[in-house]
């Protein structure tokens, strides 16, 4: 089973992703503070990290940057998302980020974009994704 970290300062979204994420057959961890973010990849050793942008009084690309700078931490794949900006934002922008999804965003669009920075189409056949 993925595991699957998801940081973002809104405690009802942060719980929606978690419940969602669950549902699409992911172990999750939920994290409400960007500080704290590297504690808990060390302890629970993340697949891919769901990163919002906006987390209070630290900025989720500034972190991103961190952790893709970071050796420990640069290979796993990370996930922006806000709602403050749009996909067509981080055209030209990148803060190491391996996708972006804005937000709102609909259940299955999360989950396409999980399955595919995660590379696993083909072994979960049995959810729908379009």
């Amino acid at each position: 089973m993925k595991k699957i970290l998801v940081v973002d300062d809104d405690i009802e979204v942060l719980e929606t992703i978690q419940l969602i994420l669950e549902i699409g057959g992911f172990e999750v961890s939920a994290l409400s503070d960007g500080e704290e973010v590297f504690k808990r990849i060390e302890d629970f050793k993340p697949d891919l990290l769901l990163l919002d942008i906006s987390l209070g009084h630290i900025d989720g690309r500034v972190l991103c940057e961190q952790l893709k700078a970071t050796q420990s931490t640069s290979q796993i794949p990370i996930l922006l998302i806000s709602g403050l900006y749009e996909a067509k934002d981080f055209t030209t922008l990148n803060y190491g980020q391996d996708d972006f999804l804005s937000k709102p965003f609909q259940m299955d669009v999360l989950l396409k974009k999980i399955f595919k920075i995660l590379s696993l189409e083909e072994e979960n056949p049995s959810v729908n994704l379009n």
